[in-house]
């Protein structure tokens, strides 16, 4: 069986860790040919290539910049150009593979033309696996007006990649229901819930922290280490953050780390660097093998939305700090339902990203009872291995299948 899957994450090495290359090698382990292409964005000045291991084929499309682009019009242009770049890669490097089915993420919503494609000619079924709003997102922060043109171009193609998707893949219950009460046109028997999920690291036996690591970051071994790591954009809310920059000198024995990249980063590193907080860093890259051995030392992972959001988005961080057993600390928009699976798991705390008072008293509560920390950790990476392992949820893809599945 041959599975074609378009995304927009860079993936040069499906031997990394990550919600898609943990799905791709999960798929290639029962036995699924998979085809992926990935973008090689402008910026790294890179051809088109094609590479291969075992039953897992890379193709890697040279494209323009699309993530962490400072041109919103750059991005754009970028982004409504990526089909027919990866439709004519893939008819280049692909040709006389018979593809079962097309699996796609969003971002972006541009791939209508090469789903069409082989659904016409290969009779492929589509998968759509939803990780993004678009274009509402966009509304919700003040990117886009909902009255514009841009606005109207993308919400056509956002309606008919829906219709041109057998199968709609949401990552949360909010995203389910929010996709059918916002478009009436869709069946609700093509839509269901395809959570985020990783192959989970071993629980850790040693929590012993590397003394080397704090070591050389400068961060005291005592101290309740608090790790925000990920995208620092607009949807993060960073005027929030940088209350909680301001007011983290409260939180008693408590040191914060932000790791990240993004349109905003120059503008939370600025702010630290002007009112020079005591116990807080900020890193722009750092190398994965890096970051997984801070991550090693944290005692509580943090999560960041802006608060005018009414679509519910679900951050894939929350998978990474509950498989390292981490107490969760939440500040986002209402309409989120992370907050429900934190009551749920009892893995954390959430309040809205409006209110700044409430959030350094979790952090405050966090850094001195370790007891909580341990327990709500405890509970994350036991919710973890029952809802969000790879090896569980691909079966759900799967299923649309079957038939092809017990002939591989």
């Amino acid at each position: 069986m041959n599975i074609l899957f378009l995304t927009l994450s860079k993936m040069e090495d499906t031997n990394q860790r990550g919600i898609y290359t943990d799905l791709v090698r999960e798929l290639a382990n029962k036995g699924v040919n998979m085809y992926v292409v990935s973008p090689r964005q402008k910026r790294e000045k890179l051809p088109t290539e094609l590479s291969k291991t075992g039953n897992i084929n890379i193709l890697k499309v040279k494209t323009g910049n699309i993530t962490s682009t400072k041109s919103f019009v750059e991005k754009g242009i970028s982004t409504l150009k990526i089909e027919d770049q990866y439709l004519n890669a893939i008819k280049d490097n692909f040709k006389g593979i018979q593809f079962d089915m097309i699996m796609y993420s969003t971002p972006p919503i541009t791939f209508n033309k090469i789903i069409r494609y082989y659904k016409k000619h290969h009779n492929s079924k589509t998968y759509l696996i939803l990780k993004d709003i678009f274009p509402q997102n966009a509304v919700d922060i003040g990117l886009m007006k909902k009255d514009g043109v841009l606005y109207k171009v993308f919400r056509n193609k956002e309606i008919n990649l829906y219709k041109n998707s057998d199968t709609i893949g949401c990552m949360s219950k909010g995203n389910f229901d929010y996709i059918l009460d916002h478009n009436n046109y869709i069946d609700k028997d093509k839509v269901e819930i395809f959570p985020n999920a990783i192959e989970p690291i071993s629980r850790k036996v040693n929590i012993e922290k590397d003394k080397k690591v704090l070591d050389k970051y400068n961060i005291s071994q005592d101290a309740t280490l608090f790790v925000y790591g990920g995208n620092l954009g607009k949807p993060q809310g960073i005027d929030f953050l940088l209350k909680v920059v301001n007011e983290f000198h409260k939180v008693d024995n408590g040191y914060l780390l932000i790791v990240g990249s993004g349109t905003e980063f120059n503008k939370i590193n600025n702010h630290i660097e002007n009112i020079k907080p005591k116990r807080i860093s900020i890193f722009e890259r750092l190398p994965k093998e890096e970051y997984d051995k801070l991550i090693g030392c944290a005692d509580v992972g943090l999560i960041f939305l802006d608060h005018r959001f009414t679509i519910p988005n679900f951050p894939s961080r929350l998978t990474s700090y509950m498989e390292n057993s981490l107490p969760i600390l939440a500040a986002t928009d209402s309409n989120t339902d992370i907050k429900d699976v934190l009551l749920e798991s009892g893995s954390g705390f959430w309040c809205e990203s409006t209110d700044a008072n409430e959030f350094i008293k979790y952090a405050k509560k966090l850094s001195i009872d370790k007891d909580i920390r341990q327990d709500m950790g405890l509970s994350g990476r036991k919710y973890l291995e029952q809802h969000y392992d790879i090896r569980e949820t691909v079966n759900i893809l799967l299923k649309h299948l079957e038939g092809d599945v017990q002939n591989v």
